[in-house]
């Protein structure tokens, strides 16, 4: 798992992931990636320990340094999973998460409603509701990797 410790929802995601880890009998290793700098040292570590995939916690430092993980992700032939479809569509292997554009679409109504005299503190709080499954078939033929046929059925996605 590389994340940024300083992310102060980074302490909610371990527990949970822990969590999630244990009921499937997994070993978790925390890659702490808080500069440029650790996201390299966090890929040695991964490829000294042998990890068989990763998983990039969505952070401000890790977007900015995107090109940079998918690049390692690459050189370690690390199978590496995303939140941000823009991810997947810059090389990286999968990205599962919320849409952003249909975010920024429901912010605008919000913005829309404010401006014509709505108070924030009584518009509703919303959950995503569109999640994106995006799949690099690409970027898993060069990592001589194989998907299942049920994932590339669940996409919403493949890039060729």
């Amino acid at each position: 798992m590389l994340w940024n410790p300083s992310n102060p929802l980074g302490s909610l995601e371990r527990k949970e992931t822990e969590a999630a880890a244990r009921k499937l009998h997994l070993t978790v290793q925390w890659l702490d990636a808080h500069s440029p700098g650790a996201i390299d040292a966090g890929f040695e570590a991964a490829s000294k320990a042998r990890a068989d995939a990763l998983i990039v916690f969505p952070d401000p430092v890790l977007v900015a340094a995107r090109a940079q993980i998918i690049g390692l992700a690459a050189k370690h032939r690390l199978p590496t999973v995303y939140v941000f479809r823009e991810d997947a569509e810059a090389g990286g292997l999968i990205s599962y998460g919320a849409s952003v554009r249909e975010q920024v679409r429901r912010a605008a109504t919000f913005v829309d409603k404010i401006l014509e005299g709505a108070k924030p503190a009584d518009l509703p709080v919303e959950q995503a509701r569109t999640f994106e499954l995006v799949v690099n078939a690409r970027t898993a033929k060069a990592l001589g990797v194989t998907l299942p046929q049920a994932l590339l059925l669940r996409a919403d996605h493949i890039i060729q």
